[in-house]
């Protein structure tokens, strides 16, 4: 391939702010190719692996802030950078990369120019703000590369005279051979056969800065994906330049009428629309559910299909901006709100019903931003808050957003649905923050949460031999059951979770499932759980046809 050098800011190898901000851009365009490849190395096969998305859509946030600052300084193009990825940050990956970008802005401080000595002080202190952001860092993640990333830059920096470029193709290659390296570190990475997907994310981050500083044209390669379609760097610089924010899009349904309906050829066609995607029903009659960004294009396709019925179009950026604004006036509920995140009509409807303040749309593959959470706790008339992340991938997110708020907050750490739940049974508004907290904490140690989902891949987990298209059962977020059978799949799980000692199972479903297989589970778990008490909930989640609740 050929390269041409960018022109630089001064003859000895320094670069600007505005170079700063371009090679952070094209390094997002580039993790923006990837964030799918990045998401398949998910270590469990289930349909939610987001390392991905969230390093994406946090780096989005950073490009975002990128282009506020009118000074070009190293300086205040980094600071900015860092508290864009600070408030867009989502997920374990996205909020270590807000530390790393943090990091990074820390090194940069005070510079007008930055080279190869200022970059390899600014990746040590970012690899230092990554450790001390994790409170038990673990080797063999996205942690370890950029560590090692530090290093080859502390020992390279002054070689080659001091030549960005020259550096840079290093770093690449450290990080490259340190993503090789993580199963080697990490066991259940090498158990499940793949490499450290946040780490996978740094260096594609990395690639991008390198391509930008050689000045290259790229393709798609289809096997490596490191490549990104030609942008040339005045390109680059212009969408730098534009101020972007993601949109939400609109929440498109409509229902399909016709004969011989393919529900799985329709569903893969609306999934190529758009996300949260739910197509349900049979070859007569199938409703759609997606939120895309042009819903006209949802209507045409179900046009050719059949007749339509029943559209309801909604802009999501709207209820967005709603949401912000809402319940501002305090009204008197209490002493302490509580916040929780949750996916499903159903699922909010619960909560609601619990004496939740709000929820936070969220869970699997949509992991609410640091920003979103901040929103939340702002709207609640409460100066005391509770915030129920219900996921363990958003309780980082979400310790980052009650460090940041104005307000009193504590994020109990459920790590599921059922978990969340379970303490709001015992919350009591009236209480002080920190009695509640004790309580509520008490109370999730007892439940246990099931999830039945599909295995995307091939993959052997401990004991468990799940092929592609199976149904797999976690328990308490651990794979421990493969079937070719939905319900054979739940039977099993109810097994592992010792439900014979248990009193009551609350059972929320998805909305594909059907109520014959929903009355052929309940009849099968009464004849085996006599004493069992079984509720079955409409809970609409995503991805998961059950959760399950055991107690």
């Amino acid at each position: 391939m050929n390269t041409v050098s960018i022109k630089q800011s001064k003859a000895e190898n320094l670069y600007s702010g505005r170079e700063l901000r371009e090679m952070f851009c094209l390094a997002t365009q580039l993790l923006e190719k990837n964030a799918s490849a990045i998401n398949a190395l998910n270590v469990f096969p289930v349909p939610d692996g987001d390392t991905g998305t969230n390093m994406l859509l946090t780096m989005r946030s950073t490009m975002s802030e990128a282009a506020h600052p009118s000074d070009n300084s190293v300086s205040a193009v980094a600071e900015a950078m860092a508290h864009g990825a600070l408030m867009g940050a989502r997920g374990n990956s996205g909020v270590i990369l807000s530390q790393i970008m943090g990091g990074i802005a820390d090194g940069l401080r005070g510079q007008e120019t930055f080279g190869t000595d200022e970059l390899a002080l600014a990746l040590n202190y970012a690899s230092e703000a990554a450790y001390r952001g994790i409170s038990k860092p673990r080797e063999g993640t996205m942690l370890t590369v950029i560590n090692d990333v530090a290093i080859a830059a502390k020992n390279n920096a002054g070689k080659h005279n001091k030549d960005l470029i020259a550096l840079m193709g290093i770093l690449v290659d450290e990080a490259k051979r340190s993503v090789q390296r993580t199963p080697e570190l990490l066991d259940v990475l090498k158990e499940a056969g793949v490499v450290d997907s946040g780490g996978q994310g740094i260096y594609v981050i990395l690639k991008g800065i390198l391509h930008y500083l050689r000045g290259e044209t790229y393709q798609i390669d289809d096997t490596s994906q490191e490549f990104i379609e030609p942008r040339q760097p005045a390109y680059i610089a212009a969408r730098a330049q534009t101020k972007t924010t993601e949109a939400y899009g609109f929440c498109t349904e409509v229902i399909i009428k016709g004969n011989d309906l393919d529900q799985k050829q329709i569903k893969q066609k609306i999934e190529s629309y758009g996300n949260s995607v739910l197509v349900v029903g049979d070859s007569q009659t199938i409703k759609v559910h997606v939120h895309t960004c042009h819903p006209g294009e949802v209507i045409e396709f179900g046009i050719s299909q059949g007749s339509v019925h029943d559209i309801k179009i909604q802009n999501m950026d709207d209820q967005h901006e709603e949401f912000v604004h809402m319940r501002r006036t305090p009204v008197p509920l209490g002493k302490v709100g509580v916040i929780a995140v949750a996916a499903g009509s159903g699922l909010e409807e619960v909560f609601n019903s619990l004496g939740v303040a709000t929820t936070i749309p969220g869970g699997q593959t949509m992991n609410p931003s640091c920003s979103d959470i901040l929103q939340a706790i702002d709207s609640v008339p409460f100066s005391n808050v509770i915030v129920l992340p219900n996921n363990k991938n958003i309780i980082p997110v979400a310790k980052q957003a009650a460090n940041l708020a104005k307000k009193k907050v504590k994020v109990l750490p459920t790590r599921s649905i059922p978990q969340g739940i379970s303490a709001l049974i015992v919350f009591n508004g009236e209480m002080e923050l920190d009695l509640n907290m004790n309580e509520m904490a008490r109370a999730i140690e007892s439940v246990r949460s099931i999830e039945i989902t599909r295995s995307v891949r091939d993959a052997n987990v401990g004991k468990v031999k799940a092929r592609k298209g199976d149904y797999i059962g976690l328990l308490n977020g651990n794979i421990v059951i493969a079937s070719h059978n939905r319900c054979q799949a739940v039977l099993k799980a109810f097994g592992s979770a010792d439900a014979e000692h248990a009193e009551i199972a609350s059972i929320f479903y998805s909305q594909e499932i059907e109520n014959k297989e929903l009355e052929k589970i309940n009849q099968a778990l009464k004849q085996k759980y006599h004493d069992l008490e079984i509720e079955l909930v409409a809970g609409g989640q995503p991805h998961y046809d059950y959760i399950v609740s055991i107690e």
